[in-house]
Parts: C-alpha cells; sequence; structure tokens
C-alpha cells in the first residue's frame, strides 16, 4: 500500500508544462488495486523529440532528503528522450489508449501548447514487485 499522496507545484510559473490540478484516490493506493485519477495540466509551447526528462526522487531520512540513484530506470534517472517511451509504450499509428483517446490527450510526440483535462478516471495497477526501497517512506519527486 502507498499512502499519504500529496502533491504542490514547486516551479517558477516558467516551466514549459504546469500541473495545475491532480488528485488520486484511494488513500492509501492499493498494489494491485484500481486508481482514480483526475488531473489538469497545460503546456505553454510545443514539445518534440528528443524531449529530455530529469527526475529527481528523493526519500525522507529523519530531517534529510536523499536523493535516490537510478536504478533499473527507476529513482532519480534522466531520460534522453521522452518521445522513444511513449512510442515503445504505443507504437507510432496506434491510436491512444483509453481514457486518453476520449478527452483528446495526445500519447506522441510533438505535444502541442494547450491545456489538457482528464476526468476523474479509473486504472487498474497490476501486481507488481517494487523495490524494497520504494515500499515505505516520505518521497518526493521533481521533472
Amino acid at each position: 500500500q502507498v499512502g499519504g499522496f500529496a502533491w504542490e507545484d514547486c516551479g517558477d510559473g516558467r516551466d514549459p508544462v504546469v500541473l495545475q490540478s491532480l488528485s488520486v484516490a484511494p488513500d492509501p493506493i492499493t498494489i494491485p488495486g484500481s486508481l482514480r485519477i483526475s488531473a489538469a495540466a497545460s503546456s505553454r509551447k510545443t514539445m518534440a523529440s528528443p524531449l529530455k526528462a530529469v527526475l529527481v526522487v528523493e526519500k525522507a531520512l529523519g530531517d534529510l532528503w536523499i536523493q535516490l540513484p537510478c536504478i533499473d530506470q527507476l529513482g532519480s534517472c534522466t531520460y534522453s528522450d521522452v518521445c522513444t517511451i511513449f512510442d515503445n509504450l504505443v507504437p507510432p499509428g496506434t491510436p491512444c489508449p483509453e481514457p486518453l483517446l476520449t478527452y483528446g490527450i495526445p500519447c506522441h510526440c510533438p505535444f502541442k501548447a494547450g491545456s489538457y483535462s482528464l476526468p476523474a478516471s479509473d486504472f487498474v495497477l497490476p501486481d507488481v514487485e517494487l523495490p524494497a526501497w520504494m515500499t515505505n517512506g516520505n518521497y518526493r519527486v521533481r521533472v
């Protein structure tokens, strides 16, 4: 189980993508189980390949935040081209999966500037083996 989910926008207003709202339920999240997510985001500019993303994952250790390493593409990783990752998940020419398709949310680059909204939608979380370092604790993630 993963509990106590909370988020905040720590950007400075100049970020190319801004997450305006995010809701995740239930709390705690049970794996395997179902997850209901709603979100709204906006992009100020079109983003195309190569689209680099730097993910920083930190875990609280007392009053300190310790950056976790990148292990098997989990943790604090740099992805040289997120577009390639999306293409591997959903091959080009294939329609985006639901509910993205219904709500006009793209799953391939280029991502056009604009506002995107995902109303409350249910997703199935498969039974996955989480690394021991991910199972308990307080984390913060920056992209």
